[in-house]
């Protein structure tokens, strides 16, 4: 295979034991002109409530390279990837192929897939019978890393 890979992936649980619920500003932030600020607090909120909806089948990935930058995955950044949901065709997908992981947007066709990274440095990788392959779990929420 001549295509670039990205580097390996690091899995972890979700530690749902803990709670930490965090205060919530009452109103949106803008990201154009700023407006004033409200003086008050939404009630608390909880990540792993917010985030992990199947926590037996949920798991945190750090990402090491950058053949997602196209949808906003960088290196560095944390995907909440959910194994109990079913691949869809054009998901983004945690994959194993041929003995590797890889996160891609997933295109399904007939006897093969797709996956297909969103940086042009990165050339699409077809998978079908030949290949050693499984959806390991569909990515669900990316929390940005900022360096």
């Amino acid at each position: 295979m001549n295509e670039k890979r990205d580097k390996t992936l690091t899995f972890h649980a979700p530690d749902l034991t803990t709670r930490q619920e965090l205060p919530v500003a009452g109103s949106t932030v803008r990201a154009g002109f700023p407006s004033p600020a409200d003086d008050f607090l939404d009630t608390p909120l909880d990540l792993n409530r917010e985030l992990v909806h199947n926590p037996a089948s949920t798991f945190f990935v750090r990402v090491a390279g950058d053949s997602m930058a196209g949808d906003g995955i960088g290196d560095g950044d944390l995907l909440i990837v959910d194994r109990a949901v079913d691949p869809y065709d054009g998901c983004i997908a945690v994959c194993y192929v041929d003995g590797e992981f890889t996160v891609k947007r997933v295109r399904l066709e007939k006897g093969c897939a797709w996956l297909m990274p969103s940086n042009p440095k990165y050339r699409p990788l077809r998978v079908d019978a030949g290949n050693e392959f499984l959806i390991w779990g569909v990515v669900r929420h990316v929390i940005k890393s900022f360096k």
